[in-house]
C-alpha cells in the first residue's frame, strides 16, 4: 500500500507547496512531511484501520489553523490517496486514485 497527498490552495489556484502533513494511527504521530513545490507528498505506509491526516493550513487560511481529515484503510493492498482543497474559508477533500 501506499498513501499520498495533494493540496491545493483555490484562491491563487496553486500549490500548497512547504504544508507540514502529519499522519497518526491511534493518535501516535507515524509519519511527518513536507509538501513538495507541486502541493505533494508520499507517507509511510499505515496498514488497515483508521487513521488521520493533519493538514497545518494556517499559512492558507486564518479560520483553518489546521485541517484533520480521519479515513479508514480496509485494504493493505490498495494505494490511497488523501487530497486536499482550501481556501481561506472553505475545505474539501475526497478518496482520491
Amino acid at each position: 500500500m501506499t498513501l499520498s497527498t495533494h493540496v491545493l490552495d483555490a484562491t491563487s489556484g496553486t500549490p500548497a507547496a512547504g504544508m507540514v502533513v502529519v499522519l497518526r494511527t491511534g493518535g501516535r504521530e507515524r509519519d511527518r512531511i513536507v509538501t513538495d513545490a507541486d502541493g505533494r507528498g508520499r507517507l509511510v505506509e499505515p496498514g488497515a484501520g483508521v487513521h488521520t491526516l493533519t493538514f497545518a493550513t494556517a499559512a492558507w487560511s486564518e479560520f483553518y489553523p489546521e485541517v484533520t481529515v480521519a479515513f479508514t484503510v480496509t485494504d493493505p493492498a490498495r494505494h490511497h490517496h488523501v487530497p486536499l482543497l482550501l481556501s481561506p474559508f472553505a475545505y474539501s477533500t475526497y478518496r482520491g486514485s
